[in-house]
């Protein structure tokens, strides 16, 4: 009896496990690979690629209003998906970047 393939979120965790990444970054990863996948009707990412992602972090930045970190770590987590665990390298990808705060001198 053939065991069935994993489902892809499990492939992630695993792909995560392999090579040592903390258990929080692994709940993040596939946190916001689930989100990508329902933001486009739950098409599967390998039906998918740059022009999917950039819309996905593009919305995340407009409509969302996440920061900038919060972007790059949904881009982290779907780069990682992309190289690690289809093997799809992406063409560059474009992005309507969140803005990142102003800091602002402290004078002493």
């Amino acid at each position: 009896m053939d065991n069935p393939p994993k489902k892809l979120l499990d492939q992630v965790a695993d792909a995560l496990r392999v090579r040592h990444y903390a258990y929080r970054t692994e709940q993040t990863y596939i946190h916001w690979i689930r989100r990508y996948i329902l933001f486009h009707d739950k098409r599967h990412p390998r039906e998918m690629g740059a022009a999917e992602i950039e819309a996905f972090l593009t919305h995340l930045a407009l409509e969302g209003q996440v920061a900038a970190s919060t972007q790059n770590q949904a881009l982290s987590a779907l780069l990682f998906l992309y190289r690690e665990v289809l093997q799809q390298p992406l063409e560059k990808v474009e992005v309507v970047w969140a803005r990142k705060p102003q800091r602002l001198p402290i004078s002493s």
